[in-house]
């Protein structure tokens, strides 16, 4: 027996040997390709901040037209920008209605994206693959398109110039793809979970909001993140349903910089630095579990 287990070890194949003598795994990494990795993902991050960095200077800029000559800025860079958006604009009203309509967003998107994704993931009635590609159709609708009908239905109930019209329109954006978010991170949740729920005694709605939420956590944050994104960023729509200037968003109060013959140049960019906090500390808040709820979502389990 042992003269056996000499001979396979002896045929097997000898492990690749890297230049320094150490073994290496199939698939890991050389040296070369470790640094080449890193300096690609430097030079990535590099192009992802330089915008950022390019608006924030530009924002210490003191004066209006001080974008056309970036070189002066550096020798009298002030905050007076910050200030001046800061007491003498509508900024806080905007920050206001911002978060109303983001979080509204966020909480009555989630929900509805979560309900649907869950159903559609557990239960097989009639028409759950249609309803998925109905919610993918509806994305393929350009925004301007929608702009008339919509304003027309929320006029007739009493909607517009309310941050109601807001939520809901904003819902029909970010839902579709919340719910095939979530759908594809229910699908990794073992439904044997489900089973032990009823066997326990709990309705439908009990196992999903005690047992199958607290494990979809990631997924969850995926789709609040992306929500409140699409609230905050949206500019059609806020344009046109908003008519009373205390309840502008970030994205129609920045509109109040630029005119038919002037622009503020200065202003609008310490703003748009301002609007990147509260959507920073967000991010912060669920970053713990986005890549777990970008990536689980791809495979079933």
């Amino acid at each position: 027996m042992s003269t056996t287990t000499l001979d396979k070890r002896a045929d097997a194949p000898a492990p690749a040997v890297t230049p320094a003598g150490r073994g290496r795994r199939p698939g890991e990494r050389g040296p070369l390709g470790t640094v080449l990795l890193h300096a690609g993902l430097m030079v990535a991050s590099l192009i992802a901040l330089a915008p950022v960095a390019w608006l924030v200077y530009l924002s210490l800029g003191p004066d209006k037209n001080d974008y056309l000559h970036p070189g002066g800025i550096a020798k009298k860079m002030s905050f007076a920008n910050y200030g001046f958006v800061l007491q003498h604009t509508e900024f806080l009203s905007w920050f206001k209605s911002t978060m109303i309509v983001a979080l509204g967003t966020t909480v009555v998107g989630v929900l509805l994206a979560a309900t649907t994704g869950y159903a559609v993931s557990r239960m097989r009635f009639p028409g759950h693959k249609q309803l998925m590609w109905v919610l993918l159709l509806t994305q393929a609708f350009p925004i301007a398109v929608l702009i008339v009908p919509m304003y027309q239905i929320f006029s007739d109930l009493g909607l517009i110039d309310s941050y109601w019209a807001l939520i809901l329109v904003n819902c029909t954006t970010a839902v579709p793809y919340s719910a095939w978010l979530l759908k594809g991170y229910f699908d990794t949740i073992p439904i044997e979970i489900d089973e032990a729920g009823r066997v326990d005694g709990l309705t439908p709605f009990g196992t999903f909001f005690r047992l199958i939420l607290p494990l979809a956590r990631p997924g969850l944050a995926v789709a609040a993140f992306y929500n409140f994104i699409t609230a905050v960023a949206e500019v059609a729509f806020a344009t046109t349903f908003m008519l009373d200037d205390s309840k502008y968003t970030f994205s129609v109060g920045l509109q109040t910089f630029v005119s038919e013959h002037d622009a503020e140049w200065n202003y609008m960019a310490a703003t748009a630095v301002l609007i990147a906090i509260p959507v920073s500390l967000f991010f912060y808040l669920v970053q713990k579990n986005l890549v777990t709820g970008l990536t689980s979502g791809g495979t079933k389990g």
